[in-house]
This record gives structure tokens, C-alpha cells and sequence, in this order.
């Protein structure tokens, strides 16, 4: 009985301890219901851990130029998709989709981008 118990409270311990990591990847944030979809040119693209960002200036109906921020894995995840860190420099025309903040802020999880020879390049696969 001892033992169970013993490892009762371990596993209850993991469970604790892996809390945060969870709530660290969660997209809880973004509403996976709907999708933007944006052109503009690439600001800069920040290719760092523990998550990269493909950052844009739209230009809004009225003229006023919005920066939006696109959300994707860190290197090791874009790599394997075949994205370096010099697949978008700046001045880079480009489309990008992605699902929104559901507070309204000018960020997206990234879902693809829209080069401007037509090819596709996405983060996720």
C-alpha cells in the first residue's frame, strides 16, 4: 500500500511539473475557427526558440499601415519544412494565412505563406 501511494504522489507530482509546459504550447490564444488571410511585405522574420515570427506591415483600406506577427515552432521544426532563416527577407511581397488572436491583437498562428513566385511554404507541413 505504501508503494502506491509513494507513487501515487510521484505521478501526481509529473503531472504538476508538466503543467506549464502544456499551458507554454497551448493556442488557446488563437481562434482556430476562422483565418486571415493578409498581403503585405516581410518587416523581418525572427527565426529563434522557442518560436519563430514571420513579421508584416499590411497597408488597411484607409491608407494606415498595420504590423501583424505570424507565430510558428522554433528553427528545428521550419527547417524540416524546408524554411531557413533567409526564406523571407525583408521587402519580401508575400501572402500569409493564419487563424487570429481572439482578443483582436494583429497576430496570427501561422498557417502558410504565399511566396510571390506562387509557391507555397508552410510551417507545419
Amino acid at each position: 500500500m505504501k508503494t502506491a501511494h509513494i507513487l501515487g504522489l510521484a505521478g501526481a507530482a509529473l503531472f504538476v511539473a508538466a503543467a506549464p509546459a502544456m499551458a507554454h504550447h497551448s493556442t488557446a490564444m488563437f481562434d482556430q475557427t476562422r483565418t486571415v488571410e493578409l498581403e503585405g511585405t516581410v518587416v523581418e522574420f525572427q527565426y529563434t526558440n522557442p518560436h519563430s515570427w514571420l513579421i508584416i506591415e499590411i497597408e488597411e483600406e484607409d491608407g494606415t499601415k498595420t504590423t501583424w506577427g505570424f507565430e510558428a515552432e522554433g528553427p528545428g521544426t521550419l527547417m524540416r519544412q524546408g524554411i531557413g532563416k533567409n526564406t523571407f527577407p525583408a521587402g519580401t511581397e508575400v501572402t500569409v494565412h493564419g487563424n487570429p488572436m481572439k482578443d483582436g491583437r494583429p497576430a496570427a498562428a501561422w498557417i502558410d505563406t504565399v511566396m510571390p513566385d506562387g509557391t507555397v511554404v508552410s510551417p507545419r507541413g
